[in-house]
This record gives structure tokens, sequence and C-alpha cells, in this order.
């Protein structure tokens, strides 16, 4: 169980912001074990904490908090793969979002939750709380996604708000530069709402013929990933993404499942040889090392985002998972991080 990753793509826009900013990318990049030969390599990943550990370190480097904003600016729809390219050559820009959306499993795994198209609004999720790791995800997404509807309109499209969920930070007046519109922080979702018409606008590059024989080709690499994911996987992702709220029941994720209970369970101990409890157990422990090792939040964050009644009951369940307090865990991590 992990936090997720993503493919390699991502990193593209990351390595010309560096360069942009007058730095070279790749001495910080082998620090993360990301090499060229990697970034050639069509099914490669990233996961999501070495990612935001890497793009905190960007930071840091060029010393420009807003790396992600710029990040979007530099992005292209071949960064995101199959899907991005699909979305090109898209009808019209409703359609490309709706193409970004469906198959943004293609390139992007988030076990705790997936972005969403609801006319006009296009939401990203993140993780949080927030802290230096991720505000630059909530940044780059925002960002990359106003620029390439920008680039497959011929900057025709037009925003109406956008909206962050985290307080401004000290950067804030560089948003409304560059989206060009009403920017509101401290908001329930990451969203980007888009002007009613601009929705409507036919893309520069729009192929009809060309979208639809993408899209096939999506939908059967999305197909093919799903195939191969074991009904563990499946639990374990909908399990993650309640934690938060309430410890989910094993009715609820098998009628999310479209199973029965008892079915679910029966298939569990055949399939994978465990039992629904230890699926939960197992999913908030690494979720736990997860979020000690690979983010800053405070284990009172950490515990509520596990769905533990209190920090003390956090930190006794992580001391049994692990034999040592969360605390000199991560200290320990801190040591050997790259």
């Amino acid at each position: 169980m992990k936090l997720g990753d993503l493919s390699v793509g991502y990193l593209i826009s990351l390595r010309l912001a560096l360069e942009d900013s007058g730095q070279d990318p790749w001495p910080l990049f082998q620090r993360y074990r990301i090499t060229p030969d990697m970034l050639a390599e069509p099914q490669a990943r990233i996961s999501i904490p070495r990612f935001m550990r890497l793009g905190n370190a960007a930071i840091r480097l060029t010393g420009n908090p807003a790396l992600g904003l710029r990040m979007g600016q530099l992005s292209q729809p071949s960064h995101l793969g199959l899907a991005g390219m699909a979305a090109q050559c898209a009808p019209t820009l409703r359609q490309a979002l709706e193409t970004l959306t469906r198959f943004e499993r293609l390139s992007s795994q988030n076990y705790r939750g997936h972005s969403t198209f609801a006319a006009p609004a296009h939401r990203f999720y993140s993780i949080s709380p927030y802290n230096a790791f991720n505000f630059f995800v909530v940044d780059s997404a925002l960002s990359s996604r106003a620029h390439l509807a920008w680039q497959l309109t011929g900057a025709q499209a037009r925003l109406r708000e956008v909206h962050v969920e985290f307080a401004p930070p000290p950067y804030a007046d560089d948003y409304e530069a560059l989206f060009g519109c009403p920017v509101h922080f401290e908001q329930a979702e990451n969203q980007l709402i888009w002007d009613s018409a601009s929705l409507e606008l036919p893309l520069v590059q729009s192929a009809a013929t060309t979208h639809a024989h993408l899209i096939q080709l999506c939908e059967q690499q999305l197909a093919e990933q799903m195939r191969h994911r074991r009904l563990r996987e499946k639990v374990e992702e909908l399990i993650s993404a309640r934690l938060h709220r309430t410890l989910p029941t094993l009715e609820q994720v098998a009628a999310q499942l479209g199973t029965a209970p008892w079915t679910l369970r029966r298939r569990l101990l055949q399939e994978d040889q465990i039992r629904f409890q230890d699926i939960i157990d197992q999913t908030r422990r690494d979720l736990a090392v997860s979020y000690i090792r690979d983010t800053e939040l405070a284990l009172g964050e950490i515990a509520f985002l596990l769905g533990f009644s209190s920090p003390a009951a956090f930190q006794r369940a992580f001391r049994r998972w692990t034999g040592q307090p969360p605390g000199q865990f991560r200290r320990s991590e801190l040591r050997a991080d790259p």
C-alpha cells in the first residue's frame, strides 16, 4: 500500500522549470534516483512522496516558492502521455477536459482520490493538510491544467475563478497574475472554474478521427491496468479514501464494489488469503509510515487522516507496527534521506 505514483512525464516540466531558473536539473535528479534513461521509459513511475520531496528540494535550490506555478506554464499535452495527446485532438475544450479526467489513472494513481470534471469546474484532488511538500503539487496541477486549456484553444479559453484549499502563501499575488481571474484561498476544493462558453470552443489541433482512435487506445490501456489489479488493491483504494472521515465497514466497501459483504469476505480469503479487518490495519500502517517518512505533517494531522480517535491512540498503534515511536522513526528516516 502506498500514497500513489505518477508517470515520469510529470518530471519534464520540473526539469524545464529548473533550467528556466538557471539551474542544471541533473545533479538534483540524480540525488533522487532520476536518470535520463528512466525519463525515456514508457511505463516508468515515481512515487508521490518522492515527487513531493523532489519538488521541495527544487524550490530550495531555486529559492522560488512559486516554482510549481512556473512548472504549469511549461507543461505540454505530451507530458500527460496518451491521454494528453487524445485531449489535444478532441473537438472541444469540454471533451478535452473530460478525456484528461477519464483517463487520469493512466498517468497518475493517487490512492486518496482523483480529479473530477463537472462543467464548468475542473477539480484537482491533493493530499491534505498542506505543508511545504505539497503546495507545489497543487500549484503545478492547477497551473498546468489552465495552461493546457489555453494552448488547446489558442489562448481563447477564459477562467471565471480559481479556488485553492490552502491559505494564501507569501507569493499569493502571483496567482491572479497567472490565471487572469479572481483566486480564492481556503476553499473547500482545488478547482478551476471555466467560463461556460469557453468549454464549447473548438481546439486548434482538433482531429475527430485521431481523437477517436486515441480514445480507443486509452480505453485498452485502462482496461489492461484495471484487469491486473487484485481485489485487495481495489479494497485498499476504497478504504484509504475514507479513512479521514470514519473507518469504513465491510458492508460499505462491498456496496461500492457492487457485491455482497459475504462474497467480498470469501473472495479476499480465497484470492489474497487476508481478512477485511487486516487490510484496514495494514493500510493504516503503510499510510502512517509514508506520512511520517515522506511529509512534515504533525502527528495530530496524521492521526486525523488515518481515522484515529486521538494522537495518543495513533502513537500507540505506530509503536506496535514499527517498534518505534513516530518521532524517533521520522528522525531516523530523515538521516537516511538523500
